[in-house]
């Protein structure tokens, strides 16, 4: 404040100091919650947000548990549908959990192949054998693949585009739009990420399967496929989840899980809490995949 001595200046600042340290668990929580959420927060501006964050800040929780309730309110204008708290004994629960699927493929016509990504969430290791699960199993000569997203809850995004590295091209597959700034990730990163090894392109049709399961990360996979010319989409619309999640430690061993971008495809197309159509709407669609597939063999 104007006309206030260096010693006045100095003291006001040792009493805010002590005021702030003697804040309750409950209350540092929440401004911990919603410092993080100002600062990245996909939403986090605008007269909404505002309201928000002082009715946030103006609560006075007794409990961690209401402090979590306070944390959630406002993390649904901040960050959206997709933001969420995990709370810290279901997150040591998913860490100790080793409970994945490998990447499967199968061949329901001769040349043609079905790959089956399901979701994953593991270690760096569990990653690297996840994504490196079909290099060696996919032949060079398909004539067609169905990559099949359907199920896919999503995880970390980067083993699952990575078994799928024969069929995208190198470059920028999917970019990410912030509140301030967007941003491109390479095959290539993809590929160091996961800590996968290069494999041979396969120049083939490619139908993708996706329903009302396939999100999140599940859906960053499906974009990386969007404005290929030899691509088409079969199935159901996604879940709408097509944004990306930074987890933030709490003090309390909790996660606070906000929404910091919205994916962005090739073409342009941003995407985040609507669902993704596909070109081809059907309740069968490994059927449906096959019969456009031929019907390209045919020509």
């Amino acid at each position: 404040m104007k006309g206030l001595s260096s010693f006045q200046t100095f003291f006001a600042a040792v009493l805010l100091a002590a005021v702030s340290s003697c804040s309750s668990p409950e209350t540092g929580y929440v401004r911990r919650a919603v410092s993080l959420m100002d600062r990245n927060g996909l939403f986090a501006e605008g007269t909404e947000w505002e309201k928000a964050k002082k009715e946030a800040l103006s609560s006075e929780p007794s409990s961690m548990e209401e402090a979590h309730e306070v944390a959630k309110k406002a993390l649904k204008v901040a960050g959206g549908k997709h933001s969420h708290i995990i709370e810290a004994s279901v997150y040591n629960e998913e860490m100790s959990s080793t409970s994945w699927e490998m990447p499967s493929l199968s061949f329901p016509e001769e040349g043609i192949a079905l790959v089956k990504v399901p979701q994953f969430m593991g270690n760096d290791d569990e990653g690297k054998k996840y994504a490196m699960a079909l290099s060696s199993q996919i032949p060079q000569n398909l004539k067609g693949a169905i990559i099949d997203l359907r199920g896919n809850l999503g995880g970390n995004m980067y083993p699952m585009i990575a078994s799928l590295q024969s069929f995208i091209p190198d470059g920028i597959v999917i970019n990410f739009k912030g509140r301030k700034a967007s941003w491109g990730i390479s095959l290539d990163a993809v590929l160091k990420v996961a800590r996968a090894e290069a494999a041979p392109k396969i120049d083939c049709p490619v139908a993708v399967l996706t329903d009302s399961l396939t999100a999140s990360s599940g859906e960053a996979t499906l974009l990386c496929f969007r404005g290929l010319e030899n691509v088409r989409t079969f199935g159901g619309p996604t879940a709408g989840y097509a944004s990306a999640n930074n987890p933030y430690p709490m003090k309390d061993g909790s996660r606070l899980v906000l929404t910091t971008s919205c994916d962005m495809a090739r073409t342009g197309e941003i995407f985040c809490d609507d669902p993704i159509s596909p070109d081809v709407l059907t309740k069968a669609p490994v059927e449906d995949a096959l019969g456009w597939i031929r019907s390209l063999k045919d020509e």
